[in-house]
């Protein structure tokens, strides 16, 4: 059976893909992934959202080439185009989004990696990549957009016409991942990952100054330099207006750790 799992708590919303055995997304599991994150989305409780796996040898294996290969030629192009169109509110969704990386993750499965903000692997768990080009193909859910933006134009061609898959050491040198955990099991690696992003939401953080760094940087990124600055400045008067601001400025003069509401 192809699924979602959403579970919401202590402000963090988390996304798992059970697709056994390699996690490969259908139109079905898209669409079921595109439900969780307009969930998530719309909670007000909710301020980071975590992406992860059910099992720990595969993050995402990418789209099913099963399904693919039976597909005529118009369904394969709106899969792509409701692909991106997820990927995107993702993106766009103004809080921050944390992949956690256990297993294989490659083709389609790094391509709703790049689409998470920060991306956290756990050390010899698996290996990713874009290997498309093998198939006869181009990584199609963000890929070729995405990757370039992470690592450059140079590197990011040479990688996906090569059609490599490395270890997330390398991908951490690559500047694929944030961050490589020594986890001895999944629940190690489920308890790192969640202090990390505790460590970005209420009370310990301002998620909505958080949120709105990641959508100067998401939407300033794609735009002239003169108009992401007035992004900016927009934003900045947003968050002056909130009681975060308020309490960070107080907690400031007063010589004490503030307590972040998130507002």
């Amino acid at each position: 059976m192809v699924h979602v799992e959403y579970e919401a708590r202590d402000g963090i919303a988390r996304i798992t893909l059970d697709a056994p055995p390699a996690n490969c997304y259908s139109y079905e599991l898209m669409r079921a992934f595109d439900d969780a994150i307009l969930k998530a989305r719309f909670d007000a409780d909710v301020h980071a959202i975590v992406v992860r796996s059910a099992g720990e040898k595969f993050f995402c294996a990418g789209a099913d080439i099963g399904m693919l290969e039976k597909s005529d030629p118009t369904f394969k192009y709106y899969f792509c185009l409701h692909a991106n169109e997820t990927l995107l509110r993702l993106e766009q969704t103004p809080k921050i989004v944390v992949a956690a990386l256990e297993g294989h993750c490659v083709g389609g499965g790094l391509e709703v990696a790049l689409a998470c903000d920060i991306r956290l692997a756990r050390r010899g768990s698996g290996k990713c990549g874009l290997p498309e080009v093998r198939l006869g193909v181009l990584p199609g859910t963000g890929g070729t957009q995405r990757l370039v933006r992470a690592v450059g134009r140079a590197r990011a061609i040479e990688l996906m016409v090569k059609g490599e898959t490395f270890d997330y050491d390398r991908a951490l040198e690559l500047g694929l991942v944030n961050e490589v955990i020594d986890a001895p099991d999944s629940a190690a690696f489920d308890e790192a990952v969640t202090a990390y992003v505790r460590a970005l939401v209420p009370p310990a953080a301002p998620s909505r100054a958080v949120g709105f760094i990641k959508r100067a940087c998401v939407t300033g990124g794609e735009i002239d330099l003169y108009d992401g600055l007035a992004l900016e400045r927009e934003l900045q008067q947003r968050l002056f207006e909130g009681e975060d601001a308020r309490e960070g400025l107080a907690a400031y003069l007063e010589k004490r750790p503030p307590r972040f509401a998130g507002k």
